[in-house]
């Protein structure tokens, strides 16, 4: 099994950039909940142990990496809401979320390692994206963990609020539990309007 490494951030520093945060964003796929996002800068001589691509960790595990991340690196989270991405569509909202993360780092970071194919526009620091980076970059694993790690917080918090649809367990992605739900107990004011299942319900002719 492939392992992320610091391959990325070393050519980074090779080029003189000495503040590299790694960039990623969840919640792109839910029907409910915001689209969550984080940004972090590791300190190279002192790493969190067992850094990995969030979707190949187990929860217990990508919650203990995750306190460490928050003990040892500068941390970043940022969120776009369902309005806003219902208003200004699911890959704008996402790179949003992105550009909030940065921005909320106490030091300005020099290079940014982003998850995915594109560089969110409003990002103006020398940047690259990478595809499936969370498997490729320590920086962007990392930033996949504390971002999943907040955000299934944020919808275990409003499984508790609404409860019925499984948010607990499937975070809002459209599970079969969870598409049946919106069927029979309807459409909450978490739920994104832009997205299909949900529109369909809302529009019933």
């Amino acid at each position: 099994m492939d392992y992320p490494d610091f391959t990325l951030e070393e050519a980074a520093q090779a080029r003189g950039y000495l503040r590299i945060a790694g960039v990623d964003e969840v919640g792109r796929g839910p029907l409910a909940g915001p689209v969550t996002a984080a940004a972090v800068v590791l300190d190279f001589e002192d790493l969190p142990q067992g850094l990995n691509d969030s979707k190949k960790l187990t929860p217990k595990r990508r919650a203990a990496i995750e306190t460490q991340i928050l003990q040892k690196a500068e941390v970043s989270i940022a969120h776009a809401t369902v309005e806003e991405i219902d208003n200004l569509n699911i890959l704008r909202a996402s790179h949003l979320a992105m550009e909030r993360a940065v921005a909320g780092l106490d030091l300005a970071p020099d290079y940014l390692l982003i998850d995915g194919n594109l560089i969110p526009k409003e990002l103006n620091l020398p940047a690259e994206a990478v595809v499936k980076g969370d498997a490729k970059s320590l920086s962007i694993a990392a930033a996949s963990i504390v971002a999943k790690e907040e955000r299934d917080r944020i919808m275990g918090d409003l499984a508790q609020q609404f409860p019925g649809y499984g948010w607990e367990k499937n975070a809002g992605y459209p599970s079969q539990q969870h598409r049946d739900a919106l069927k029979t107990l309807g459409v909450t004011p978490h739920h994104r309007r832009s997205f299909k299942p949900v529109h369909k319900i809302l529009y019933q002719e």
